[in-house]
């Protein structure tokens, strides 16, 4: 199984956050990370959406393999573009970690016409305290989506599905065991 991982807006393939969770998706499958041009190039902003789709094609159509199974993963960011392209691109599934929902800026705009428009299964990975994916808005874009789409909360998780010192507290747990309950729910998604 291929998994393209895809990074957010802020931080490449290289960043501490990805490289440990490409890591732990290495257990379930051959892990490609990448980065898009812009980040590349060391630039802060992001290409704009259609060069961002094509630099995940050129990416995809260089590593996919004859006969296996293809996950678009991404973080933030990585995970709209990934959805994008599985629109134009047949691939098995979608790993949507922290999604961006709603846009920044004073309008807050929800962008959700691309997962009403996916066929693609979907698994969501978002934190309860995400700004950018509240999941009562998740929810309802859920229910007007078509595709089958699964979803795995971490509670007190943010954007980047980091716990509070209060709920580790609270349960004993740690980051790991948050991490670790997200994979086996991307393991059972993906099965």
């Amino acid at each position: 199984m291929l998994i393209l991982f895809a990074h957010g807006a802020g931080a490449g393939s290289s960043s501490e956050w990805m490289q440990s969770w490409a890591a732990r998706l290495g257990e379930l499958g051959r892990v490609v990370p990448f980065d898009y041009p812009y980040m590349a190039a060391g630039k802060k902003a992001p290409n704009r959406l259609p060069q961002l789709i094509e630099a995940h094609r050129e990416v995809l159509r260089r590593e996919r393999r004859e006969g296996e199974k293809v996950v678009l993963a991404g973080k933030s960011m990585g995970s709209r573009v990934g959805c994008h392209l599985s629109l134009e691109e047949p691939v098995d599934a979608l790993v949507c970690l922290g999604y961006p929902l709603v846009g920044m800026g004073k309008k807050r705009a929800v962008r959700d016409q691309v997962l009403v428009d996916l066929r693609t299964p979907v698994l969501f990975v978002q934190g309860t305290r995400d700004n950018l994916c509240p999941l009562d808005t998740l929810a309802e874009v859920r229910e007007r989506m078509t595709a089958p789409s699964s979803l795995h909360v971490v509670d007190t998780g943010n954007h980047s599905l980091q716990v509070t010192k209060g709920w580790m507290k609270q349960t004993g747990l740690t980051q790991e065991d948050a991490d670790v309950s997200a994979l086996a729910a991307i393991r059972e998604f993906l099965a």
